[in-house]
């Protein structure tokens, strides 16, 4: 199915369930009704929702959806980095995490102490016009999650510190090198950006903010923010899920209610820009292929033109029918190439990437583009361009609708750009009225022969590449001095103190137990062997099926790496009946999607659809798995593409990290090379190749089949009647890995020169697979140690040293064996004290082991996340595809719950101390090498120089 971004509809759209209604509720004194919006559109998709408002200003949603025994809670503040000054880029951001950092009633790092124990999940984002906090717990913790909530709105001034307010500025300085700095390609959007608009244009920075402005800012800066933007009145609470409205309600007005308004907040005036001629910036990277990005001025979200560059966006640069992709990507012209429209509230941009293959001229391949575009414009767009669009569009607004959490991000973003909640219907309408006509004005006005930045992004030092010479340097505006109002801002926090009517400082309890609904499975078997399991979900008419054959990376020849991968991908370029571009258009039409991957025991073939096309969506993956053309261009072609993409994903540090892992612990090909192959293995790969391993391993033998959707098994197996006439050899039992004895602990260091971070694991083997012994057992053990955010690694070294934007472990198996690993990207000043933190965390647990307060946590945490676990089809898919793979029973689930309630102190601290001795770990650190190793020899370790194909 074609991507289609809805950028009219709302910024950041997903979406799911079964409206409950309920009877008229007793409003609270203090809470007014603005609207009601109960009714099904009939033939579109829609979200219900009831929409109130508080005497303080705070907008109230809720979404009543009784299908799953859970809640999702969203705070929609209305302010982002376009609310900053110039000279404070990344306040709103910093502020975000500062606003976790504990209130007056909840303590240092209890707020994700509270929701993790709950059984939930719990995050919080930023971007340039909007913060939001939310969290998915058990239905019966909604009360706790009003209580976090409302204590941070209305009581976070009083546990300001100045040293939390230092740790989490490192921690903001940690995520920005990590994502940004110390990432391939990591400073493009950062370089558009600022040469795009004027520098007093707030999307001129960006939201991370920069590292001289982070510097610059203080606490008072901190309060000051918080008492301009963060009032009830510009805030929307929005609640999906298993609710009852009459009790939400009272607790909503209970908690939030006596928050006093916050200053009165005028909405910015859309601010769109516009070039005079075309600017050209080069952005020198440590990177191997070169970069185009073209990005030209359009409008804003609710103009009239927004649709239809939508549209424009996905005929030029979105899937196997696309402009670019036929004519730049298919002939191996380029790498890769997009479009697509990125709005924000106050302007949009319509944009284009193209990455280049290694050592590319960006010259030519801008010129490219400008004659694709020229195409385009002599050509015109056909009308089945846009059906193929609006076809792909209305499924994915369907599929949008499967989760609470998607339903409420997209209320409460509505509410908060539009005031309109549910735009569903409204977008669709107008993507059905888009016309040829309007997609040609709009590349006539705002794309073709018009003005843009144009990015090139090439390998550090060669600016030979470059499309044309920079002419334009973008510039900052000069921070304006804050004035002390020390005494005003005392008086403002006096003004705006929220009064305490209750016990504010005792956390509520939860409200009772929740059922957590296990899907109920069905079973069968096709006459050829095939494995079928399935769950009904008729809360959305779609299914999702899984075809899991046995042709996976552990399958291939020696010396084969890759081979599994690339069969799979020119299974996908086309059949005996019909080219991929006929089965892309199709599969658009029928708002449908097939895909086939690969990995390490299987390969999986993927199908989603409305249930009312699954028929014809079955015959497409069926023509495409027994029919495949198999043509030397298109193996010539993805090789060739295999070869660069392997040259662009291997560059990141966390890559490299995984390789040595993959060396450091195993010593055969299978399991020390990287499953997609390398440059010697995907060199030496033939067509003949691909045949072979499609013949000796697409069988039905020992495949297995999950189906989760809108039908039941007898409907199932009528619409899959066909693929019990396949046959095929006796599958091939993957290879068994070969491990690296591991005598001593010793350093292994992979050099990357100049990183300002360093990646650190300690690794180790462990037990295979299970589920309800030593392994699961084992991770029960590391929960308290890695295993959330509360742990002793993280709340050490992100919360206490400010070393790194996140540090955590996990214990994994499959069925032949297992491995432990804990990881941290730190700063690179920080690498040797974070190997000796970790060291000594985990000496400190396998010697003492968890605390009584640490085993309560866990039963409570892990105990109760079920309630989250088998909501949307993928949820349930999941479920299915781990009880098929391991040959579970279906109840394993409550065998893990009753151990869980009641395993023992003693059991859990000896499997510690049996996998948690840091003499037993083997240290893997990615960075400077010349300038760590020193240092790093202090430990008394060997250190062993390992050298990463990259």
């Amino acid at each position: 199915m074609r991507y289609f971004i809805l950028t009219a509809a709302v910024f950041a759209l997903s979406g799911c369930g079964v409206y409950s209604t309920s009877p008229e509720p007793v409003l609270p004194m203090g809470v007014t009704l603005i609207e009601k919006n109960e009714t099904q559109t009939h033939g579109q998709p829609s979200i219900p929702y009831q929409k109130y408002q508080l005497d303080n200003g705070l907008t109230v949603l809720l979404h009543p959806d009784d299908s799953d025994p859970l809640v999702h809670v969203d705070v929609t503040y209305h302010v982002g980095s376009a609310r900053e000054e110039p000279g404070k880029s990344g306040f709103a951001h910093f502020f975000e995490h500062m606003m976790f950092q504990g209130s007056k009633h909840v303590g240092d790092q209890q707020h994700f102490k509270y929701v993790t124990e709950s059984g939930g999940s719990v995050n919080g984002t930023t971007n340039r016009d909007r913060t939001n906090y939310y969290e998915t717990v058990p239905a019966n913790e909604l009360e706790k999650m009003l209580w976090l909530e409302s204590d941070r709105m209305g009581f976070l001034l009083e546990a300001v510190s100045q040293r939390k307010f230092e740790i989490q500025r490192d921690t903001v300085k940690n995520e920005r090198a990590q994502n940004f700095d110390n990432r391939p390609y990591g400073l493009v959007r950062e370089t558009l950006s600022a040469a795009l608009y004027p520098p007093t244009h707030p999307y001129s920075w960006p939201t991370i903010g920069y590292v001289e402005d982070l510097n610059r800012v203080d606490v008072d800066d901190l309060k000051a923010f918080f008492l301009r933007w963060y009032g009830p009145n510009n805030a929307t609470l929005t609640i999906g899920g298993d609710i009852d409205v009459e009790q939400t309600l009272a607790w909503v007005n209970k908690y939030f209610g006596d928050i006093p308004r916050g200053a009165d907040v005028v909405a910015a005036d859309k601010w769109p820009v516009t070039l005079d001629s075309d600017r050209f910036v080069t952005l020198e990277d440590k990177i191997q292929q070169p970069m185009l990005v073209m990005s030209w001025p359009t409008q804003y979200p609710d103009a009239e033109s927004t649709v239809a560059l939508d549209m424009l966006a996905s005929v030029l640069g979105q899937g196997r029918n696309s402009l670019l992709y036929q004519e730049l990507v298919k002939p191996g012209k380029v790498l890769s190439a997009s479009a697509y429209q990125d709005c924000a509230e106050l302007a949009c941009t319509f944009q284009l990437y193209v990455l280049g293959n290694q050592g590319q001229d960006l010259t030519s391949v801008r010129q490219d583009v400008l004659n694709v575009l020229d195409s385009l414009k002599a050509r015109g767009i056909k009308q089945d361009d846009l059906e193929q669009v609006k076809g792909s569009a209305e499924a994915g607004a369907v599929f949008g609708l499967q989760s609470v959490h998607g339903k409420v991000s997209q209320l409460a973003s509505n509410e908060t750009f539009y005031g309109e909640p549910d735009r569903l219907s409204k977008w669709l309408a107008e993507l059905s009225d888009v016309s040829t006509q309007d997609v040609e004005q709009a590349l006539t006005t705002f794309v073709w022969q018009q003005p843009s930045v144009t990015v090139s992004v090439v390998p550090a030092g060669k600016l030979s590449l470059e499309a044309e010479p920079q002419n334009f340097t973008a510039k900052r505006e000069e921070a304006k001095p804050s004035p002390s109002n020390e005494q005003d801002l005392a008086a403002l926090i006096a003004q705006q103190t929220t009064p305490e009517k209750f016990d504010r400082s005792v956390a509520p309890k939860a409200s009772g137990a929740v059922t957590v609904n296990v899907p109920t499975l069905y079973h069968s078997e096709l006459g050829n062997g095939i494995a079928i399991t399935g769950a009904e979900s008729n809360e959305i008419p779609t299914v999702t099926m899984h075809l899991i054959i046995p042709a996976g990376t552990l399958m291939e020849p020696e010396g084969k790496n890759g081979l599994a991968s690339l069969t799979a991908d020119l299974i996908t370029e086309g059949t005996l009946n019909q080219t991929s571009e006929d089965i892309a258009a199709k599969l658009d039409r029928l708002g449908s999607s097939v895909s086939i991957s690969a990995s390490g025991r299987s390969t999986t073939v993927s199908v989603s659809s409305l249930t009312k096309n699954l028929k014809e969506t079955l015959m497409i993956a069926g023509d495409m798995l027994f029919n495949p053309r198999f043509e030397q261009a298109d193996f010539d072609r993805l090789k060739k593409q295999a070869l660069e993409s392997i040259q662009f994903s291997h560059q990141t540090p966390q890559w490299q990290a995984s390789q040595a892992r993959r060396e450091v612990l195993y010593q055969d090909s299978w399991h020390a090379l990287p499953s997609e192959g390398t440059f010697e293995t995907l060199g030496q790969l033939t067509l003949e190749d691909v045949k072979a391993f499609y013949a000796d391993h697409y069988t039905p033998d020992t495949a297995r089949l999950i189906a989760v959707g809108d039908l039941d098994k007898q409907t199932l197996l009528s619409k899959i009647n066909g693929l019990s006439q396949w046959k095929g050899k006796k599958a091939t039992a993957p290879a068994k890995a070969a491990l690296k004895p591991l005598i001593e602990p010793k350093i292994w260091l992979v050099d990357k020169p100049d990183a300002p971070q360093s990646v650190v694991q300690m690794v180790r083997h462990a037990m295979p697979y299970d589920a309800t012994g030593e392994m699961f057992k084992t991770q029960l053990a590391n929960f308290n140690l890695a295993g959330n955010f509360n742990s002793r690694l993280n709340l050490n070294l992100r919360e206490d040293k400010g070393y790194t934007y996140g540090a955590s472990g996990y214990v994994v198996g499959d069925q032949d064996k297992g491995r432990i690993v804990f990881q941290a990207q730190v700063r690179a000043d920080s690498t040797l004290e974070t190997v000796i933190e970790m060291q000594n965390e985990l000496a400190e647990m396998s010697l003492q082991g968890m605390t009584d307060d640490e085993l309560a946590f866990l039963r409570l945490a892990v105990g109760q996340k079920d309630a989250l676990s088998y909501e949307t089809p993928s949820d349930k898919a999941g479920l299915i595809a781990n009880i098929m793979r391991h040959e579970l029973p279906s109840d394993y689930k409550t065998t893990q719950k009753a151990i869980i309630d009641g395993v023992d102190k003693q059991t859990l601290n000896a499997l510690s101390s049996k996998w948690f001795d840091p003499q037993d770990y083997q240290v893997i650190v990615v960075g400077d090498a010349d300038k760590l190793a020193p240092s790093l020899a202090t430990l008394g370790l060997p250190i062993k120089r390992l050298v990463i194909e990259n």
